[in-house]
């Protein structure tokens, strides 16, 4: 029986040696891929340059990726801000901290939940697969936007949760499944810059205008978004032919046993899980900070005077939905010049470089309120979760147990589910207590900083007194 390999890239993006490791296993056996953030642009490939070279089946899981993903973060790139906006504002009026339960209880199922969902798609079909996670993120989607009260909200992202959990495998395995060794890195670069596009456009374009009439039509935009899907599902998609590696959920379950009783890596998971509760951050504590702290006027200004050129009296500003934007941006622009720069760095020292860049961008945030600042730090951030988290996947690689590498860098993706889990809550708290108790943002983001820190400190140690030596 074939092996399942499930490898959890968020905001992964390879080298073109990278991707071509990846394409082999990819061949070899069923790939399952989660990605929450986004975040991979198109590589280079040796072979088959040719668009023509993917068959239609390509095509529509590339677009079925889009569109989900688009509404994904169309969504999340405003949730925080709209569940604790006033109601006279527009919003649902919720603590911070209940906020906090929910994204440290929705995030983690997207991490996990796919490693399920695949074994259940290799038995039952992908199509089948396919039609349930379509209605069911739909659907959550739908009733979140007409929620108005904490349970039903709730109740109704865990659908979009569960959904998007089960849709991701089904996605993966297609393209691994319908390309092959001349077009499998071209094949699986477009699939991750469709992330990044979905994740650019939809925030960029639609949020803005949709919650100028009511915040309520993003979630109806994200409905008919992935609802829509469904139709695509019945009409186009196909199938994948080839043998598939039917993996039961006991086998699945007796991995996970497997894994989590290796002490050394289960640490190191937990270590490398306090750059993502920083990470996180971005989606909920800095968006706060952003509408109540920040001064965006200077570069407000800036973009209107650019705009005034082609439009009469632009009244463009930087909203919450701007910070998705930019960080895909970054990265469709900068990550195959940042993976050429570090492609023959070693893993642990690169990782360490670009926590620390995260760790500065976030402790930046601490200088000012400014909205230069702003901008630079997350910049900043967003460099280094670039540089560290590919080279994470290589450092699992180098620690794993010779015969069980694929286990292991499957199941890696447990620093989401912790970082989620903890980030959600913890960052809630910590700006109440600091931002809006003591006045004091400035502590906030030095807490923050020093997780990194501490990270840094945490990995050297593993590094030197626990890590197999090879």
């Amino acid at each position: 029986m074939g092996k399942v390999v499930v490898i959890f890239i968020h905001h992964n993006r390879h080298n073109r040696s990278q991707w071509n490791t990846i394409a082999k296993i990819q061949r070899n056996f069923s790939v399952f891929s989660l990605q929450i953030h986004s975040n991979c642009p198109m590589p280079k490939s040796n072979s088959a340059r040719s668009l023509a070279s993917f068959p239609k089946n390509f095509w529509t899981a590339i677009s079925m990726e889009f569109f989900e993903r688009g509404s994904y973060y169309g969504v999340m790139s405003v949730l925080s801000v709209y569940l604790v906006l006033s109601k006279s504002d527009g919003g649902l009026g919720f603590s911070k901290e209940s906020v906090g339960v929910i994204k440290s209880t929705i995030t983690p199922l997207l991490y996990f939940l796919p490693i399920l969902s695949g074994a259940i798609g290799d038995r039952f079909g992908y199509r089948k697969v396919l039609f349930f996670a379509f209605f069911t993120m739909s659907l959550g989607y739908w009733f979140a936007g007409f929620s108005t009260t904490y349970v039903t909200v709730f109740s109704s992202l865990i659908l979009v949760a569960l959904g998007a959990g089960f849709f991701k495998p089904m996605i993966s395995g297609t393209i691994a499944r319908v390309t092959d060794v001349s077009n499998s890195s071209l094949g699986f670069g477009i699939y991750y810059w469709s992330i990044n596009l979905g994740a650019f456009l939809v925030p960029l374009i639609l949020v803005p205008y949709l919650k100028s009439i009511s915040y309520h039509y993003i979630f109806f935009m994200a409905a008919i978004g992935t609802g829509w899907l469904l139709l695509l599902n019945y009409m186009v998609y196909q199938e994948p032919t080839g043998t598939r590696a039917v993996k039961s959920l006991k086998q699945v379950f007796t991995e996970m046993v497997t894994v989590l009783r290796d002490f050394r890596f289960i640490l190191m998971i937990v270590i490398y899980s306090g750059f993502w509760i920083m990470y996180f951050q971005v989606y909920d504590s800095v968006l706060w900070y952003l509408g109540e702290k920040v001064d965006m006027t200077g570069f407000n200004n800036l973009v209107n005077g650019i705009l005034s050129l082609f439009l009469d009296h632009p009244s463009w500003k930087f909203d919450a939905e701007h910070v998705t934007v930019m960080n895909a941006g970054a990265i469709i622009l900068l990550q195959l010049l940042v993976s050429s720069i570090v492609r023959n760095t070693k893993a642990l020292p690169t990782m360490i470089f670009g926590i620390s860049l995260g760790s500065i961008g976030m402790g930046m945030l601490a200088i000012s309120p400014s909205g230069w600042i702003f901008l630079a730090s997350m910049f900043v951030f967003t460099l280094g979760e670039m540089i560290a988290h590919p080279k994470f996947i290589a450092y699992v690689g180098l620690i794993a147990p010779q015969d069980k590498k694929a286990l292991y860098q499957g199941w890696s993706f447990m620093y989401g589910v912790i970082g989620s889990g903890v980030g959600g809550i913890l960052g809630a708290a910590l700006y109440v207590r600091f931002v809006e108790k003591m006045n004091q943002p400035s502590l906030l983001w030095l807490t923050f900083s020093m997780i990194g820190v501490f990270t840094i400190i945490g990995l050297l140690l593993f590094n030197r007194f626990l890590a197999p030596r090879k």
